[in-house]
């Protein structure tokens, strides 16, 4: 079924990208499938082998980054149902992960010896990959908030051979506040915040039905409080990403300047291997800080991918501003 984008819509992207061209371009895209793409589990398998085996099922496999060769993308049809049935998928030898989606894990670089902190973790891509990161080293905390959703993480963790994470169950900011009350910090946290999902639109053009302003305004204000409340157990010069799978400034810049306001953090660069475009510093009359910039916007028709957005901040101190 084709589901068409509400005018408004259309005029906030315009507003966005900033010329009709642009506009155009990635409506155009939208309307087009994504290209399937898996994450090699080096816990499990190198990329190497990995590929050989898929190669002898007549897969045709592209590594698009040479400094991330588990990042893989499929550049012929398979069968319906046939890249889930692989018995390296059951083994757990690849993750069926979408290549933006791997991009916060990237930039948050976590180390061995990390203790990270996965806020709205299910259904794991991003845990099963820092824990591969991590080579099963340091500890995870992988939360959700229901017992559906942790079902699922628990099972693709288990798949994948991840040992290093604790799954939690629990509303996020609720659980940054027991953890706060027990001194428990973390030196990495992931808030890949629940959204809007505009930037999922080629896989699930429904968004276009359940897209409103109302949405996003709503959605921006819990974003808020899910990210003020991880950032209150971040160590001092411990390092989070915050990301989303929506283009709205709403649930995007505004929520990175509200903390901004409230507390002593310092925006860092991002380092990518697929094209980006800089935070924005305005939004119908709302100005953000410079820093903003630093921010990175990924954009469906820069890279024929799904849309994103990351930003990463480091907590300079514990102090609240005023």
């Amino acid at each position: 079924m084709q589901y068409t984008p509400k005018p408004q819509f259309i005029e906030r992207i315009n507003l966005l990208l900033g010329n009709e061209e642009d506009t155009k371009k990635f409506f155009e895209t939208v309307k087009t499938p994504p290209k399937k793409s898996i994450r090699v589990n080096t816990l499990k398998i190198s990329p190497k082998d990995l590929i050989k085996k898929l190669e002898e099922k007549n897969w045709k496999l592209y590594q698009p980054f040479p400094e991330h060769p588990e990042i893989i993308q499929l550049q012929n049809e398979l069968e319906p149902g046939e890249l889930g049935k692989a018995i390296e998928h059951i083994l757990g030898y690849f993750y069926v992960q979408e290549i933006t989606s791997m991009m916060p894990i990237i930039a948050l670089q976590p180390k061995v010896d990390d203790t990270l902190l996965d806020l709205c973790a299910s259904p794991g891509s991003k845990t099963t990959q820092a824990a591969a990161v991590m080579q099963n080293q340091g500890a995870i905390i992988a939360n959700d908030v229901s017992i559906s959703r942790i079902s699922i993480l628990s099972a693709n963790l288990e798949k994948t051979g991840v040992t290093n994470a604790i799954v939690t169950r629990h509303d996020g900011i609720n659980l940054c506040k027991k953890l706060k009350k027990l001194n428990f910090n973390f030196d990495k946290i992931l808030v890949d915040a629940p959204c809007s999902g505009e930037g999922n639109i080629r896989t699930s053009p429904r968004t276009y039905l359940e897209w409103s302003e109302n949405l996003l305004k709503n959605l921006g204000g819990k974003q808020k409080k899910l990210a003020e409340a991880a950032l209150e157990i971040l160590k001092e010069n411990g390092e989070m990403i915050y990301s989303t799978c929506t283009h709205a400034p709403e649930e995007n810049e505004e929520v990175i300047q509200h903390l901004i306001n409230k507390f002593n953090i310092e925006i860092l660069p991002i380092s990518l291997p697929l094209k980006t475009r800089q935070g924005i510093t305005e939004w119908k009359g709302k100005k953000f800080s410079e820093e903003l910039k630093k921010a990175v916007r990924i954009y469906p028709h820069d890279n024929d991918l799904e849309g994103f957005f990351l930003c990463k901040m480091k907590k300079i101190n514990n102090e609240r501003k005023k």
